[in-house]
């Protein structure tokens, strides 16, 4: 079989925990259209918790273009859901490995340490894209070369009310 462009794995919680703790929400259509243009993702997974409540976000990302991969979420004594999305990224990274030429993982999460380093040997990794400079897991920082930052994209994919 043969690959297909790049694609992207994206943790959603990550990713929107990261940005909303800077100050700003993620346009997610936007990225969308960025991850296109400027690494020419032709498929991103987006791994995201399954609440029954939320279907009309799930029907907005997919119509931007997403692979929604939907994690069982667990309602914390707190009330705050959990989805842990870390294994399920880590499968369907390697599941679709043949497809892709390369990967870019979303995340600044340490525990896709293993991955990010079979990805590397492999030639299979196109980036580590983090969401916060700042507040990131320090094992991904062997990876300094291959990480980006969305940290400066404020401009270009923060979400505006229309």
């Amino acid at each position: 079989m043969s690959s297909s462009g790049n694609f992207a794995f994206i943790d959603s919680q990550n990713v929107n925990l990261a940005i909303r703790e800077q100050g700003w929400t993620l346009d997610f259509g936007r990225f969308r259209t960025y991850l296109r243009d400027k690494y020419q993702v032709t498929s991103a997974f987006l791994f995201i918790g399954y609440i029954s409540t939320n279907e009309s976000l799930y029907t907005a990302l997919q119509k931007d273009g997403y692979i929604l991969i939907f994690m069982p979420t667990l309602v914390l004594p707190s009330g705050k859901p959990k989805g842990n999305v870390d294994a399920e990224l880590v499968l369907h990274s390697m599941i679709e490995f043949p497809n892709y030429d390369k990967a870019l993982i979303v995340s600044g999460d340490g525990d896709f340490y293993c991955l990010v380093d079979y990805l590397k040997k492999q030639k299979k990794l196109l980036k580590i894209m983090v969401p916060n400079q700042y507040k990131f897991s320090s094992l991904l920082r062997k990876f300094m070369p291959d990480i980006v930052f969305m940290n400066n994209l404020k401009g270009k994919l923060e979400y505006r009310r229309r």
